[in-house]
């Protein structure tokens, strides 16, 4: 046994001499400064790959920073981008903060700079297809817009527009060298661009992208400083801050493993970097597609020379003089686009584009008002169905001389054998609507019915007690009761070529 333990001892003591023998001499050869950087870092490969990285003092400084002041999402991995939820029409502020080092775009030193934040698709299958996703959306929610400006809460921000065309853009202008909040909200939902399918459907992506620009020499902000965004969904009211909750959960019951592969969630999001938007985004403010008309080209139905046009201003540029008064569902598309205009329902020709007579009158006074609005849309309606305001009065008028008539024939036609009349006599009335109340315009309603000139109507006088004859005037008119029944006779003036029109 202890010659064993002996061999042992003896060939171990013998493997580290050997070891120790092939080892000496290696610090000799290469000598102190064999493993210096400078030395390794100038091998041909080395330099390769070193001259493609940019020189640190040429790395890029952006001259803006914005801050989204809302969480971003615990789910996202690590090497993802970061995701932000918002509620539908919460305001949300965007601080703007100038990075510039010093001596960096000297040029706008004391001067505004213009930003414009957009709404947009993440997803470049909808950015494709974004002029018919948006036109959609405003066909469902008429009036309103996807981003809005709340302009109490904002501070630092100068002349603040938001284009009725462009429903997903606002801009503004601001100091970087004062403080600056814009408050954003956004209206439309992330799942209100999803295909309804069975229900629960993943809504889709949005970014938060902002443009700054400085001004020219044309007094025009155009020229390109900077461009950020970030990705956010926006969900119903307070479905964020459950969104939030939710992922958070998740995330409480993963290992600590699992945690190490997301991102943390932090307070606020930094917008990064991005290129700028194109100049081919969304706008709806081109000429409207209305058809072109020729000179000759005038509707089958005009409008009467005297008629009264709801509006002075009705007539836009291009409109021709006659346009449709009333639609029919034999109405071509350009008929109807004239119609449009003359009813002062401009706005919608471009919407309307492709609707004929048939097609407008088509559509249900629901549907005018979610395409529309409450107050166009109802106004649409009505001009559509011809709905007339009901007058102020209604008389029924009937001449002496033909009731005459009709009953000297009544007591001709008796019948002989049983001495009995025929009670089918017609008395032929005409309905007078008034809207005014003034003796003026009943005379001149009277002369229109039975074809006289107004002129030649001196006095109108109604039949009072004991056959008297009352003189009408204004007041008498305005207490007439309404849908009263006259017969209308008439007495040659003597003193001029005129006449007296009696009511009966």
């Amino acid at each position: 046994m202890a010659w064993v333990l002996k061999m042992d001892e003896d060939i171990e003591s013998g493997l580290v001499h050997e070891f120790d023998s092939s080892l000496s001499g290696i610090g000799q050869e290469l000598g102190s400064g064999a493993y210096s950087m400078s030395d390794v870092l100038a091998l041909p490969i080395f330099k390769q790959e070193d001259s493609n990285l940019p020189p640190e003092n040429e790395s890029k400084h952006p001259p803006f920073q914005y801050v989204l002041y809302a969480a971003t999402s615990p789910a996202i991995k690590l090497h993802d981008e970061t995701l932000t939820y918002l509620n539908q029409g919460q305001s949300y502020e965007v601080r703007m903060l100038d990075n510039r080092k010093i001596g960096d775009l000297p040029e706008i030193s004391g001067k505004m700079v213009k930003s414009i934040i957009r709404v947009v698709f993440h997803d470049r299958r909808l950015q494709y297809t974004e002029h018919e996703q948006l036109e959609g959306w405003k066909w469902n929610r008429p009036g309103d817009r996807l981003l809005d400006l709340d302009i109490p809460m904002s501070v630092g921000i100068i002349d603040p527009q938001t284009n009725p065309a462009q429903l997903n853009t606002i801009e503004y202008l601001w100091d970087p060298a004062k403080h600056t909040s814009a408050f954003i909200q956004v209206h439309c939902i992330s799942t209100e661009f999803t295909p309804r399918k069975h229900g629960g459907e993943k809504g889709v992506p949005f970014r938060i992208q902002i443009d700054t620009f400085k001004e020219i020499e044309s007094e025009e902000y155009t020229e390109h400083l900077h461009s950020a965004s970030c990705q956010i969904k926006v969900f119903k009211p307070k479905g964020a801050d459950r969104k939030q909750k939710t992922d958070r959960e998740k995330m409480d019951k993963r290992t600590a493993q699992e945690k190490e592969k997301y991102q943390p969630s932090y307070e606020t999001t930094i917008l990064t970097e991005c290129s700028p938007w194109p100049d081919n985004v969304y706008v709806n403010s081109s000429p409207s597609t209305t058809p072109a008309f020729a000179p000759g080209q005038v509707a089958a139905c005009s409008v009467p020379p005297d008629s009264n046009s709801s509006s002075p201003n009705h007539q836009g540029e291009g409109t021709p003089q006659c346009v449709v008064e009333q639609l029919c569902p034999a109405t071509t598309i350009q008929e109807a686009q004239q119609w449009l205009h003359k009813n002062r329902f401009a706005t919608y020709a471009r919407l309307f584009s492709n609707f004929s007579g048939s097609d407008l009158l088509k559509l249900t006074r629901d549907d005018l008002v979610q395409i529309c609005g409450s107050a166009d849309g109802i106004r649409l309606f009505n001009a559509l169905k011809a709905r007339s305001v009901r007058p102020r009065l209604t008389i029924y008028v009937c001449q002496e001389s033909q009731r005459v008539q009709n009953i000297s024939q009544l007591v001709g036609s008796r019948d002989s054998e049983n001495g009995k009349g025929d009670s089918r006599a017609i008395y032929v009335y005409h309905a007078i609507y008034l809207e005014e109340l003034t003796t003026a315009e009943l005379s001149k309603k009277i002369a229109t019915i039975f074809s006289i000139s107004q002129n030649q109507i001196n006095q109108v006088y109604r039949q009072g007690p004991t056959g008297i004859h009352v003189l009408v005037n204004d007041q008498m008119v305005h207490n007439l009761q309404d849908e009263s029944c006259f017969v209308i006779s008439t007495i040659k003036d003597e003193n001029t070529e005129g006449f007296h029109v009696i009511l009966k």
